[in-house]
């Protein structure tokens, strides 16, 4: 093994290390931030006799660490990138003849495995920094572990990471060897700011830079979710921040490489550096200088669903790992502060860990992946966590909708024309079917803006990201992120032409192109200028309405976040319907353009609106007026809508609302411990659930409210009672009573106090049993009246008031009526509806 100038906490367990791997396969390492492991180990084995010469692989989870990582490494020994230690990442790769070690970023080794299942010439894989598990690390290894297992028994595999569940791995690993070492970090003094939920995170993360900046000395690193709160922070501090020896850097993946650099370069001297970085800082990275950590405690996380199919970006709490990572940000030079804004109670309620991006992630480049190298299945693979079953249902479903995946899981020749792009599916049937057209070129720099964030600005519409690349590519020299992305979306052109002639030559818009990769996300204005969507699946989005695409009539959307009902759009592009028909028209929509008649319930006119419609997926491209022709469906319609808008609008006659009282008055005399009620439901709410079925037969050839008769509505309740139960409601409820004195009285079943009848007291003379109703369970209400009609008593027993309260009741009535009979006993008197003859 080699020997090192300048010593690390690593070295200890570097001879461990070179011996478990020279006894097994695979081995995980344990070691904490600053103890060395990412630039030291790979040189310490690079001699190691199992290598014979191959070369070292080193997975780092993001460009800017693998960029760190190569550039300490060839500094060690001497050397520039290129030589010893070599970088292949998705721009600026370095490799020469002489490299022996190659930092590439996790995806790109998901590449070099698929296209080189055996790994040719490469001695050892070391997952750095795996305890970030994102999906390629984890795809990576598995794929490393099932090559291993059948091709390269003699391959190394080292999982190293600062915080991770070592026994875990080591058991996915053959229950691999596991070492620890100890770092050298210095201390770090932790101090609790807690939060206010009323302020916006923007400004208290700036409060605490200014009091931080005041009461500390050295630079700062503080920790934010994503890029937006980054440039609101640097705004704020800006504003307020007076003194010129403090210098803002942001520092985030979208950035060009010198502002990254610049960001991570030690502040001149007598200079100190503020950094506002995402979770891009947390690992694999020593930015000198800084000894002071402000951490909000937030991360922006990517969550997929499956439902829809979206992966939209969501502001998350950090766990107890990532926090622990952040904090020792301050100790990795000298000894530190971190201001961490929550409470200190809160830490304990944080998650240990990370959830791994493979339980919330898009798994269909993963399947498509799969396929590729022969797994129709991934959770035969070796994953430390297995992929949810939901997500690869969606994941399938999408390839086999674009053709890449066959009935059994297998690629097809298609499928492999696509997992050939270094691109998401999606993107790369983009570019395919450009292809077609010969427009390859405009399809893969619209997805270079699409996989490469910041590329051409953060406008919501790509139309104006794009103008302003070519602006760039105009104005400036050859060189740059942008320069670069270039050409990589050149080489994607070139091989998507490969896979066959353009059949046609036509000039595309940005939308159409988008539309190939995204059929399903074309969406149309709710109200023109009032920035509501509705997307082909069904789903809502808004654009603000100030925005340029939010006056358009339709819009493809690749990017989206927010609630799963009512997204913030935050990429697309405007498309024409005459767009919409040469997508369907060339067979690469999930949905045809469809013309049917429609019939719906219109609220505000309480009608059938009948109309012809061309609808692509859930939206209607156009529309003519029909007449509502008769049918049973079109009645079912409308007994539905005016069920919706309430039952009690039909033009119910006195008589037919009686019947329904009457009817509702016995189904509630028999709902007392009955099992079987034979009385129908007439109330309102019971008629508005299955309205369907008892007012749309009767109604078939109507087509509004006012349309329908009471005629209408006497056959549909007639169809409600058979006849056993009409004969029993004329029995047991009675639209009359009749009184002793041969009157009809009528019962009203809609008063408050039970079904009653208003009589006056002398026409019930000469009754001695009261009188009941269904069936002789239910009394009777009366409302006793005296002779001029105006109420005396009331009561449910009438022998009980002859017996009590009569005698009030007949002194008072004579003082006021006294030509009018009131007799001692009104039980045993002749009913009356006439006053005495004058003189007796």
């Amino acid at each position: 093994m080699r020997a090192f100038d300048s010593p690390l906490p690593i070295d200890v367990v570097l001879d461990d290390l070179a011996a478990a791997l020279g006894a097994r396969p695979n081995a995980v390492l344990v070691a904490p931030p600053g103890a060395g492991k990412t630039t030291r180990v790979p040189l310490a084995l690079l001699d190691e006799p199992w290598t014979k010469g191959g070369k070292l692989i080193v997975l780092e989870p993001r460009r800017l660490a693998a960029r760190g990582a190569a550039n300490r490494m060839a500094q060690s020994l001497g050397e520039r990138v290129g030589d010893t230690v070599g970088l292949r990442v998705r721009l600026g790769s370095k490799i020469g003849p002489k490299t022996r070690i190659e930092v590439v970023t996790e995806g790109v080794f998901a590449r070099m495995i698929l296209d080189d299942p055996a790994l040719e010439g490469i001695a050892a894989v070391l997952f750095d920094e795996f305890h970030e598990r994102s999906l390629d690390a984890d795809f990576g290894l598995a794929l490393a572990l099932d090559a291993q297992s059948g091709l390269r028994e003699d391959l190394r595999i080292l999982v190293m990471s600062a915080t991770l569940d070592g026994a875990r791995v080591a058991k996915l690993l053959g229950e691999a060897p596991v070492i620890e070492s100890q770092g050298r970090a210095f201390p770090v003094e932790t101090r609790y700011r807690g939060r206010d939920p009323l302020k916006r995170i923007e400004d208290q993360v700036t409060d605490a830079v200014l009091l931080a900046l005041n009461e500390q000395s050295g630079s700062l690193l503080v920790f934010l979710p994503g890029q937006g709160e980054i440039r609101r922070v640097e705004e704020r501090l800006r504003e307020r921040l007076r003194d010129p020896a403090v210098e803002i850097a942001p520092l985030y993946g979208a950035l060009d490489q010198s502002e990254q650099d610049r960001a991570v370069l030690p502040a001149a001297k007598g200079r100190r550096k503020v950094v506002l970085a995402t979770a891009i800082a947390e690992t694999s990275l020593t930015i000198e200088g800084v000894r002071v950590v402000i951490d909000c405690g937030l991360a922006r996380v990517p969550v997929y669903e499956p439902d829809i199919g979206v992966t939209r970006l969501e502001t998350r709490r950090v766990s107890r790992a990532a926090a622990d990572q952040r904090r020792g940000r301050a100790g990795r030079t000298e000894p530190g502060i971190c201001y961490r804004l929550w409470d200190e109670a809160g830490t304990g309620a944080l998650e240990a860990f990370a959830r791994p991006e493979i339980l919330s992630a898009d798994l269909a480049p993963l399947l498509l992946d799969c396929a590729a190298w022969g797994v129709n299945d991934p959770t035969q693979l070796a994953f430390l966590d297995s992929p949810p079953a939901p997500a690869l249902k969606e994941g399938r479903a999408l390839l086999a909708s674009i053709g890449a995946l066959d009935d059994d899981g297998r690629i097809t020749p298609d499928g492999r024309a696509l997992q050939n792009l270094p691109l998401p599916p999606r993107l790369a049937r983009m570019v395919t079917s450009a292809a077609r057209f010969g427009q390859a070129g405009a399809a893969a720099l619209l997805a270079a803006i699409l996989v490469e964030r910041g590329l051409g600005g953060d406008a919501t519409d790509l139309s104006e990201r794009l103008e302003r690349l070519d602006r760039e590519r105009l104005g400036r020299e050859r060189g740059g992120r942008a320069a670069d992305m270039r050409r990589l979306a050149e080489g994607w052109a070139r091989a998507a032409e490969r896979t066959g002639r353009p059949d046609k030559d036509a000039a595309l818009t940005t939308g159409l192109l988008l539309a190939f990769a995204y059929p399903d996300r074309v969406a149309k204005s709710r109200s023109v200028g009032s920035g509501q969507f509705l997307l082909a699946n069904g789903r809502g989005a808004v654009i603000e309405p100030s925005q340029r695409l939010a006056r358009e009539s339709y819009i493809v959307v690749a990017e989206m976040t927010g609630a799963a009902q009512q997204s913030r759009v935050t990429a697309a592009a405007a498309i024409t319907e005459a767009d919409i028909a040469m997508l369907v028209a060339n067979g690469l929509a999930p949905f045809g353009i469809e013309e049917r008649s429609e019939v719906s319930f219109d609220r505000a006119a309480r009608a059938l609106r009948a109309r012809a419609v061309r609808r692509y997926g859930a939206l209607s491209l156009s529309e003519r007026p029909l007449p509502a022709l008769p049918s049973a469906e079109n009645a079912e319609t409308l007994a539905q809508g005016i069920a919706a808008l309430g039952v009690g609008l039909l033009p119910w006659t006195r008589a037919q609302q009686q019947l329904r009282e009457r009817a509702g008055f016995l189904r509630q005399a028999f709902a007392v411990g009955a099992t079987d009620n034979p009385w129908p439901d007439l109330s309102d709410a019971g008629l508005a659930m299955d309205a369907q079925t008892w007012l749309a037969p009767h109604i078939v050839g109507r087509a509004s409210l006012a349309a329908i008769e009471p005629a209408d509505l006497d056959s549909a309740l007639a169809g409600l009672l058979p006849w056993d139960l009409k004969r029993r409601l004329d029995s047991e409820a009675p639209t009359h009573f009749t009184a002793p004195t041969g009157s009809n009285l009528t019962v009203d079943y809609a008063a408050e106090a039970g079904p009653t009848i208003s009589v006056r007291v002398q026409e019930l003379y000469g009754l001695s049993v009261h009188p009941a109703l269904a069936g002789g369970r239910v009394p009777l209400v009366l409302e006793l009246l005296s002779p001029g009609h105006k109420p005396v008593q009331i009561t449910r027993d009438l022998p009980g008031f002859w017996r009590g309260s009569w005698a009030a009741v007949k002194s008072e009535m004579k003082g006021r009526y006294p030509r009018h009979p009131w007799p001692d006993d009104p039980a045993a008197a002749p009913p009356t509806t006439r006053a005495k003859p004058r003189g007796t």
